[in-house]
């Protein structure tokens, strides 16, 4: 079984930084993306950063300049380093893998983690 486990949420203010860490675990044979979502309260989830395996980064307009999303696949993590956070970026954000397992595709997702922006 695969886990994803994300971490590094908190409160910060305005203008502040944060990174957060998504760590991927189990019979993975490669991994084809690993992404970050968001989802704030009475919206829907939306993707904020994209890498995938041997491609570039893509982000939302939202996030761009500020937001980095990297990898360091000898840990099989993925980061999401937030830089000049706004209030409007509060959301609970969540690490989303596509991995190869036995050979087949599958898509797995973290728990979450909150993330909150005081201004």
């Amino acid at each position: 079984q695969v886990q994803l486990v994300e971490s590094g949420g908190g409160l910060v203010q305005a203008g502040g930084s944060l990174r957060l860490s998504c760590a991927a675990s189990g019979s993975i044979s490669s991994t084809v993306t690993m992404d970050w979502y968001r989802q704030a309260p009475g919206k829907q989830r939306e993707l904020v950063a994209r890498l995938t395996t041997g491609g570039r980064p893509t982000y939302s307009d939202s996030v761009k300049g500020r937001f980095t999303i990297s990898r360091d696949n000898a840990k099989n993590t993925a980061y999401l380093q937030m830089n000049s956070l706004k209030p409007e970026d509060t959301a609970v954000y969540y690490c989303h893998a596509d991995v190869i397992v036995g050979g087949y595709q599958y898509s797995y997702w973290g728990q979450g983690t909150q993330v909150t922006v005081s201004s």
